[in-house]
């Protein structure tokens, strides 16, 4: 255990990023250069060894918290890495984006301020591949079971280095150019640079996984024809069905998809274009949608030299305490900042957000361009309109941040598959996270075949990297066990676990 007065003799400090007006000016990670020890070691150490840890509970991974801050505290970073890779494969990732839930449930945050889990998990991460401790796994025998993976973000990936390490011979089929999914092309590079994303697909290759890109399967590449060629198929195909924004003056040029503008950004941090094809540079920008996707567009227009920059959430603005509503060891909603609402704030002087917001028409030019964004305030809970608060925003560029309504539909998967959807669009799945058949059978199309998986998103819907990555494991033990009849993989989460709430 740490020092049990650790709490006590030692505030909360978080590792603070760099000055805001020097990562405004480039697109390495906000932490970039930061030094994280001893100021993890230090703030490790205020871990309070609790008996019943609920941290665990509010991580979906059933991270063993508490031993790794122990091991950190006191710099030995071998037993920390094994520890956090115990139950993590990718904690490079979730130290980096995860909204950390966990720290919300630390038993210091009844009343005090939490242990600063998600800075220490970084710092272990990091020093993990430092040091040399990351090396590949590969298995001490084959088991002669072929899986194809379809999908390469964290829940494909997850899953898929689990079934390598356990024997199995597995391909990967992305169909971008580049493997990471969301990873590579949705997170923007000050969040997290690629290079992260690069050395683990590295380890994995190294460890016999194999990758194949420019396969969208479905149209490319039938997926019953991907069935008989595998024992068994992870789908982790992610919930890329973006929502829409129905109000009048939507067709006018200008107004694009978050992920479209977010992807080409990438592409230009990736060498694919010398300047980004769609730009925020001297633009009035307004970003539709509170989220972290909207976020992400916020950070990228502020670097791209936007003239201004507004980010609409019709939610309305949480106070900065928890609510009795939302006891303690639940994730709360309350007023969070992100280091690209700190960057707004720092370049604007206000916060970026309007919230209780909802966009009501798009005004265009002559030439059929967005120039203005008509909104209203809206009243809670049934978010109605508030008479005589409607005002005009100058915008030149528009992006919907508004989420995502499950799988593509237009892939080809269910119909080859003979898949079913559930209530909210996503792949149906039973309680081993197996593809469910299409009841009754319908002539059209086959029922679907067993040895059908569904991982992350794809079943799940919309949801953090650690459930992901959770998920990708789960998966992974379910399959194992398909083609063995066992399993020693773990499997942290169930199809049907939802995170703590009220």
């Amino acid at each position: 255990m740490t020092d049990p007065y650790g709490f006590l003799k030692r505030p909360r400090r978080p590792v603070p990023a760099r000055p805001v007006e020097e990562r405004l000016n480039d697109w390495d990670e906000v932490y970039a250069g930061q030094a994280l020890l001893p100021l993890v070691s230090e703030q490790a150490g205020r871990c309070m060894d609790c008996g019943i840890p609920f941290c665990h509970s509010g991580c979906p991974l059933g991270n063993l918290i508490p031993e790794w801050n122990a091991y950190a505290s006191r710099g030995n970073w071998r037993a920390a890495a094994e520890r956090l890779h115990a139950t993590n494969n990718f904690p490079e990732f979730t130290g980096r984006l995860c909204p950390a839930p966990c720290e919300d449930a630390c038993v210091l945050a009844l009343n005090a301020d939490p242990v600063t889990i998600k800075n220490v998990e970084q710092a272990i991460a990091d020093e993990s591949w430092a040091r040399g401790y990351a090396t590949p796994r590969p298995p001490d025998r084959l088991s002669g079971k072929s899986v194809a993976v379809v999908g390469s973000g964290p829940a494909g990936l997850a899953a898929a280095q689990q079934l390598t390490r356990a024997g199995h011979t597995v391909a990967v089929y992305e169909r971008a150019d580049r493997l990471g999914g969301l990873l590579r092309y949705g997170i923007p590079a000050f969040k997290m640079e690629k290079r992260h994303l690069d050395r683990r697909i590295e380890q994995m290759r190294a460890e016999g996984t194999k990758f194949r890109t420019g396969v969208d399967i479905g149209p490319d590449l039938d997926a019953t024809d991907l069935r008989r060629r595998h024992d068994a198929v992870i789908l982790a195909v992610g919930a890329m069905e973006q929502r829409e924004l129905p109000v009048p003056g939507r067709e006018l040029y200008g107004i694009h998809q978050a992920m479209g503008y977010l992807t080409l950004s990438n592409r230009t941090g990736e060498g694919d274009y010398p300047a980004p094809p769609l730009s925020a540079e001297g633009r009035h920008v307004v970003i539709v949608g509170g989220g972290d996707t909207g976020s992400d567009c916020l950070g990228t227009a502020l670097r791209q030299g936007a003239a201004s920059v507004l980010q609409l959430d019709i939610n309305p603005e949480p106070g900065d305490a928890r609510q009795d509503a939302e006891p303690w060891p639940t994730y709360p909603k309350v007023y969070r900042i992100s280091h690209a609402h700190e960057e707004a704030r720092g370049r604007a002087g206000t916060d970026p957000r309007v919230f209780s917001s909802a966009t009501l028409r798009f005004e265009g030019d002559a030439d059929g361009r967005v120039r203005a964004l008509h909104l209203t305030e809206v009243e809670p809970p049934a978010r109605r309109p508030r008479p005589g608060t409607e005002r005009v925003l100058p915008a030149e560029l528009v992006l919907l941040a508004l989420g995502f309504s499950g799988p593509r539909r237009d892939g080809g998967l269910v119909e080859q598959l003979g898949l079913t959807l559930d209530a909210r669009g996503n792949f149906a799945r039973d309680t081993d996270f197996a593809a469910v058949r299409a009841e009754p059978p319908d002539p059209a199309r086959p029922a679907a075949p067993d040895g059908i998986f569904v991982a992350g998103d794809a079943g799940r819907g919309q949801s953090l990297v650690v459930w992901a990555i959770a998920e990708g494991r789960a998966a992974a033990a379910a399959t194992d066990r398909y083609l063995t009849g066992r399993t020693a993989l773990p499997a942290p989460v169930s199809p049907t676990d939802r995170p703590l709430v009220a």
